[in-house]
């Protein structure tokens, strides 16, 4: 009796959100396995069955391909830029600096900023003649570097890549030291009486107590890095060169153009049925490539 009772409880308190999962996630990714197939506008008109035509042109796309490649470069040289930057906050913060919640604070800010106003901020650090860069580069008597345009085609994707990780690096250190936290005290107190130095107790004692927590801020950056579509999108600014083009920007210009419409979505939806397919191998080249044995404190 009581047991069929608990059984219903369950049920109706899960009911709730297996609906919503079902509705708003499962459901959608389904259809849009689906619509990947077939040849629409989305407006007044009937979808026409290509079959496999979509996948095949993305094969052959070269800007699909160049927005792939950026995708990478971000997901590796941004990866090992923004994870350099986070683990050395964390040995800074946690080796007794003083005003450590200022400092925490003052490195995740630029996260609760708007991305439009990050994304000016950097366009201004960068603009050619006036801008902060070349203003501080011409200070130094660099003037050969200060005569470089880093908002032209060739350069832009660099320049976005450093406010990139200068965004990201605030949200990953603080995720990392949320996990450093919790390691108890007496692990620091035993390896410095060890003589053990800052960096020492970083990599024998930190890191091997919250890899857990790395693994998943890493596929968290993997995630984001593959859907990767607002900061780029917002610093290139309405006619935006394809050399800042994700697999997102892509989608959203052949889904629904740029200046004219396009609307071919049903070859978006083919691009989006390959993030969500790159995001799974992700994730799980991730999971099993960190995988290490758990330790308990």
């Amino acid at each position: 009796m009581f047991s069929m009772m608990r059984r219903r409880m369950i049920i109706a308190f899960l009911a709730p959100a297996i609906a919503l999962f079902l509705g708003f996630l499962v459901l959608p990714t389904a259809g849009a396995f689906g619509l990947s197939f077939y040849s629409t506008s989305g407006f007044g008109q009937d979808p026409l069955w290509v079959g496999m035509n979509n996948y095949k042109s993305l094969l052959t796309d070269s800007v699909f391909w160049t927005a792939n490649l950026n995708m990478f470069v971000i997901l590796i040289v941004g990866g090992v830029s923004v994870f350099g930057l986070a683990f050395l906050f964390t040995v800074l913060i946690n080796s007794g600096i003083w005003g450590k919640k200022f400092f925490r604070a003052l490195i995740f800010m630029p996260n609760v900023i708007a991305v439009v106003a990050i994304t000016t901020f950097w366009s201004f650090v960068f603009m050619p003649r006036y801008g902060l860069l070349t203003s501080f580069l011409k200070s130094l008597g660099l003037n050969q570097l200060a005569s470089i345009s880093w908002t032209a085609p060739e350069h832009m994707f660099w320049s976005m890549m450093i406010g990139l990780v200068w965004v990201s690096a605030g949200f990953f250190t603080i995720l990392i030291l949320a996990g450093a936290d919790k390691i108890p005290p007496e692990m620091y107190e035993a390896a410095r009486l060890e003589g053990a130095s800052d960096f020492q107790m970083f990599r024998f004692v930190t890191v091997p107590m919250i890899w857990d927590v790395i693994v998943i801020t890493l596929v968290l950056w993997a995630i984001q890095a593959i859907k990767m579509l607002e900061f780029p999108y917002a610093f290139g600014g309405p006619n935006i060169d394809q050399n800042l083009y994700t697999p997102s920007i892509y989608l959203l210009i052949m889904g629904f153009g740029q200046r004219q419409p396009v609307y071919a979505l049903g070859y978006a939806t083919a691009i989006g049925v390959m993030m969500f397919i790159f995001t799974i191998l992700a994730v799980f080249v991730f999971r099993v490539a960190l995988r290490r044995e758990r330790l308990e404190y």
